[in-house]
């Protein structure tokens, strides 16, 4: 089955990679966000990229592109969700709003609609249970930046039917992606490693064992990843990275979750990474 209009809720990083990815599929998209100014920016860095890809990608055309942005519509309107197939979920990490989501868009969306929740480490099953369709409500994990990354977590509840896990399969395959199925519990498996990762480079940088620059060389140059943990956070948001540590922490109740103290003094001083121009390192505008 194609689906052909699926609906965005979320227009920042996350949502606005999702909408890219989607469009550059041949599907139709509605991005529907509460904030004006998010779906403003999500609009500008979208077209920013598909005129980027027109430049460099030699099998397609500016032409191309523009049909691929006019793809995508952009509204503060949840009911223009009435009448998509599917629907993919990306606000912020607060269970707060998420609760609050859910439940409006179970009323808003036809009964059949699966809701997808790209979380970082919300328990999946948690958000089903505030809609009246837990049987179709699924997690689909994205990574960062979403149109680049070519595999997404699914995360299945213990109410997910097959039907709502084969839907996602086949809307991921459609988007050029390959699915990893995983059992729920917080933070799936890439989360609940990688951001323990994470909060202990930032350790070490605030107990000044090494720079960042340093500790990220030491991951690249001698554990062959491609990006530090460092530099892998200010690609995600060190906000995001602080909100998912909660989680975590709320989650499990280990201390071995609770985020270090520079972590939350960068976010309280606004460094949140490539998003804001700087975090552990400093970016171009």
């Amino acid at each position: 089955m194609k689906y052909q209009k699926i609906g965005v809720v979320g227009a920042g990083v996350m949502g606005g990679g999702v909408a890219e990815n989607l469009a550059a599929t041949g599907h139709q998209v509605i991005v529907v966000d509460i904030a004006p100014e998010a779906l403003r920016a999500a609009r500008i860095q979208i077209d920013r990229n598909l005129r980027c890809m027109a430049l460099w990608d030699s099998a397609s055309s500016a032409a191309d592109h523009a049909a691929m942005l006019g793809r995508i519509g952009f509204t503060t309107d949840y009911g223009q969700l009435s009448t998509v197939d599917f629907l993919i979920e990306n606000s912020t990490e607060r269970w707060s709003v998420k609760r609050e989501i859910f439940p409006r868009l179970d009323l808003i969306c036809h009964p059949e609609c699966v809701f997808a929740a790209n979380t970082s480490a919300i328990a999946i099953t948690r958000l089903a249970g505030t809609t009246t369709r837990p049987d179709k409500v699924v997690g689909m994990h994205f990574m960062n930046p979403v149109p680049r990354k070519k595999l997404v977590e699914v995360v299945r509840t213990p109410l997910c039917s097959e039907a709502t896990l084969l839907a996602a399969k086949e809307l991921l395959a459609q988007m050029g992606k390959e699915a990893i199925l995983v059992n729920d519990m917080a933070g799936f498996v890439s989360n609940r490693v990688l951001m323990l990762t994470i909060n202990e480079a930032i350790g070490v940088v605030q107990d000044k064992v090494a720079t960042a620059k340093e500790v990220d060389e030491i991951f690249v140059k001698c554990a062959g990843h491609k990006m530090g943990p460092l530099a892998t956070a200010d690609l995600i948001g060190l906000d995001t990275i602080l909100l998912t540590l909660n989680v975590l922490y709320e989650s499990f109740g280990h201390s071995k979750y609770l985020p270090a103290g520079l972590l939350t003094q960068m976010v309280d001083a606004g460094l949140l990474g490539r998003k804001s121009g700087r975090g552990f390192f400093e970016y171009a505008g």
